[in-house]
């Protein structure tokens, strides 16, 4: 399947897959797009509710959300245990080409972001002090905390678009989600369809619709009552 590194409204790169008509991110901006949906709606929220974060991201991808779940927790300096769920991850040429750090300013960050990347799988990895990675390469279903009862704050739901994988939006899959949240947990998403939001809620999600980032009217944030 090939994967092209292209550039977005906001000059900051993504992927995109023709063969599926998907790109990794929004085209409308990469960067505006994670911060919007992830950073914003969800680990702002979480920082101010807990003293260190443990976060579940269902699709490592480009490794932007990482990226910027770093720099964020590192001005606060909460610690994170950060891990990623990723089947199909990228290759070292298309990695090199991703601008995260140059367009964020952070060219100090580049060795960062590239062992975000090389970083082993299924081994927690400590990334900088207070930023702890465990990638995992596996189906969603299939996938097993590397603690064993471990729950997540906040998961950033990050998985193609429904009509590209369809498999991966379904009442059986945020069920498998609900059950790795904790109490009060926050799953957030930049996807507001209907049938995406009764399958939340099917499974016992409590779910909200926000202003969604340019050029897409609504996102969702969804969270697990105490």
């Amino acid at each position: 399947m090939e994967r092209q590194v292209i550039v977005t409204a906001d000059g900051s790169s993504t992927v995109s897959i023709p063969e599926m008509n998907v790109t990794y991110h929004s085209t409308h901006g990469a960067i505006r797009e994670s911060i919007h949906v992830f950073i914003q709606a969800g680990l702002n929220q979480a920082l101010s509710s807990y003293s260190s974060i443990s976060i579940l991201e269902m699709g490592f991808g480009t490794g932007l959300n990482a990226l910027l779940t770093l720099i964020e927790t590192e001005a606060v300096q909460k610690p994170v245990h950060y891990t990623a769920i990723e089947l199909y991850p990228l290759e070292q040429e298309q990695i090199k080409s991703l601008n995260y750090v140059q367009q964020l300013d952070r060219k100090d960050l580049q060795p960062v972001f590239e062992i975000l990347h090389t970083s082993p799988w299924e081994k927690e990895i400590p990334i900088v002090e207070s930023f702890t990675l465990f990638k995992s390469r596996t189906d969603l279903l299939k996938f097993e905390t590397p603690r064993s009862g471990q729950l997540f704050h906040l998961i950033y739901f990050d998985a193609f678009a429904p009509a590209a994988q369809p498999e991966l939006w379904t009442s059986g899959v945020f069920e498998k989600i609900f059950a790795l949240l904790s109490p009060g947990g926050l799953l957030v998403t930049y996807c507001s369809k209907g049938d995406v939001r009764r399958a939340m809620q099917s499974a016992g999600f409590k779910v909200e619709k926000l202003t969604g980032p340019p050029g897409k009217r609504e996102m969702v944030r969804a969270w697990k009552e105490m």
